[in-house]
């Protein structure tokens, strides 16, 4: 193992405005799930993207399971979802009871698949059980092609749930993430664009279902003197000292955008010259916030693997991973029925073969990323 510092994949990395609104918690000793810094949170993340509301929870998962919550859906109902995702996009469905069934990727932005979906729902349809809800995920800092998904769905009478965990801050035409379909998710984890340690958001158009939402993630408690429950409810809401974090990380998230997009613009550069390298493309409906860098190698003009890069990268303390693996190829849903771009290619399980996700730090040093770079360039002359 080098003894050089330790290049992350994705870290989280704090502006310094954080603190002051940390200290507010503390001196007002509002460090509960609620408080000033928890309802300016919401209204400033609302703004930001453009919705109309929002609600502040623990997780983007929680965000997720409440907005299934309140789209009904129940068990055995059926609910669509991107394969090349992580696994908390689909595990609420798992907590609802419901089934799960997986839609492919196209090649052009590596998100949901506009061909695989219209076979989906057109299969379900004709079968009578037409999905409750299709939670299309924006991967790796990009917006899927909501013109093309969002036509369908409309015409099934199904809501979009788009999951922006990993896309806070990019666009889809004049529109940013997240505010496209029915709800909207976005994910604070410690790894993301914008972090609170942990956390989430809920953003919706409607504003009656958000305050439902807000019910649920407190216990369900009616409104009464005593504790009353006539629901099941949930511990789902985001702390004061949390969410002032936040306040402190959205205003330098256009910042952290352009050094994500200046990162990859170094990768690009360097690399794409390499028969054998091809980065994930940007599309042509929006702006990626290029979460992370990813790219493709073919092992037959590279003579190299993904495995042996990242294994190559550990030696130096150099932190990267595989694409997502698929859901469909998942362990957990071996059972679960799955529609591919194309009958004869599977896209998402390409890109997972295929590809891999470079250090996208913003505490990375130029120097830093120069020594990645020098690194995968010496592992792929070596196998020449």
């Amino acid at each position: 193992m080098s003894n050089r510092d330790r290049i992350y994949l994705s870290s989280p990395h704090m502006g310094g405005l954080e603190q002051q609104y940390i200290a507010d918690a503390f001196e007002t000793n509002w460090i509960a799930p609620l408080g000033k810094n928890v309802d300016l949170f919401e209204s400033e993340v609302a703004s930001y993207v453009g919705s109309k509301g929002a609600v502040a929870l623990s997780s983007g998962t929680a965000a997720i399971h409440l907005a299934l919550i309140l789209l009904n859906v129940q068990k055995d109902d059926i609910v669509f979802c991107s394969s090349l995702t992580f696994v908390a996009s689909a595990n609420p469905i798992l907590y609802q009871g419901a089934i799960p069934v997986f839609i492919d990727s196209e090649p052009d932005s590596w998100n949901m698949s506009p061909e695989a979906l219209e076979c989906a729902l057109k299969k379900y349809a004709d079968k009578g059980k037409k999905p409750k809800a299709v939670v299309v995920v924006n991967l790796y800092g990009q917006s899927a092609d909501y013109d093309r998904l969002k036509r369908l769905c409309d015409e099934y009478e199904v809501p979009i749930i788009e999951d922006a965990a990993e896309s806070l801050g990019a666009t889809y035409g004049k529109q940013m993430s997240g505010v496209i379909g029915k709800f909207g998710i976005f994910s604070f984890n410690g790894n993301k664009i914008l972090t609170t340690s942990g956390g989430g958001m809920l953003v919706s158009e409607d504003l009656i279902l958000l305050e439902k939402a807000r019910f649920y993630a407190t216990q369900a408690r009616d409104r009464a003197k005593h504790y009353q429950h006539s629901q099941i409810g949930y511990n789902y809401r985001l702390s004061n000292v949390l969410a002032g974090i936040g306040r402190g990380q959205l205003q330098v998230l256009d910042k952290r955008i352009s050094q994500k997009r200046e990162i990859f613009k170094n990768y690009y550069d360097a690399l794409s010259v390499v028969d054998g390298i091809e980065f994930m493309p940007e599309a042509t409906f929006g702006e990626s916030t290029r979460w992370l860098t990813t790219l493709l190698i073919d092992s037959k003009k590279i003579k190299t693997t993904v495995t042996e890069i990242i294994d190559e990268l550990e030696k130096f303390n150099i932190e990267s991973r595989p694409v997502w693996k698929p859901l469909h190829i998942q362990p957990l849903f071996t059972e679960a029925d799955y529609f591919k771009h194309d009958v004869e290619k599977d896209v998402s399980k390409e890109l997972f073969l295929n590809g891999i996700c470079l250090p996208s730090d913003t505490n990375m040093t130029v120097e830093n990323q120069k020594f990645v770079i020098e690194q995968i360039l010496k592992i792929i002359s070596s196998r020449a």
